[in-house]
């Protein structure tokens, strides 16, 4: 009997989202049939949805590695705030894109509640502020250095 981290079927939702992740990138490559869609505001608070999840994943699994391997935990540990400094810059590029629907002055402002897709149940700006809660518990300033929370766009 073989055991689950070798079977083929171990964490198959984990393998799912990566071939969707995976699929999403070789559609995004340029073709023949024309240059690629520029990104958009949807697309970017997908993504930052996606790198919060792996982020929490992440940190869940250095929590439970670190006792019994502790080198191999700092190394989880130090994914984790890079995973972070990923998503923080993700979002900000969510702020920077541009919005039709709201005039330039609001477009750049971190206003959850007058997103233009309307007010959903977690908005980019909502789960980005919840995890930095997160990691500011549990990353020192200097790692996190240059990288806050704050939506100060």
């Amino acid at each position: 009997m073989t055991s689950p981290t070798h079977s083929n079927d171990a964490y198959p939702y984990l393998r799912a989202a990566s071939a969707g992740v995976r699929h999403h990138t070789r559609a995004l490559a340029p073709s023949d049939t024309g240059p690629p869609r520029p990104t958009d505001r949807l697309h970017l608070d997908v993504l930052h949805a996606h790198l919060t999840f792996v982020h929490q994943l992440l940190d869940r699994l250095a929590e439970t590695t670190r006792p019994p391997h502790p080198a191999a935990g700092r190394r989880l540990a130090s994914a984790h705030t890079h995973l972070w400094q990923a998503a923080s810059e993700v979002h900000a590029a969510f702020h920077l894109l541009p919005n039709s629907t709201v005039a330039d002055g609001e477009a750049s402002a971190c206003r959850p509640d007058r997103l233009p897709e309307g007010p959903p149940v977690l908005t980019i700006c909502q789960r980005h502020l919840a995890s930095g809660h997160v990691v500011r518990r549990k990353t020192t300033p200097t790692d996190l250095r240059a990288h806050t929370t704050a939506c100060a766009r």
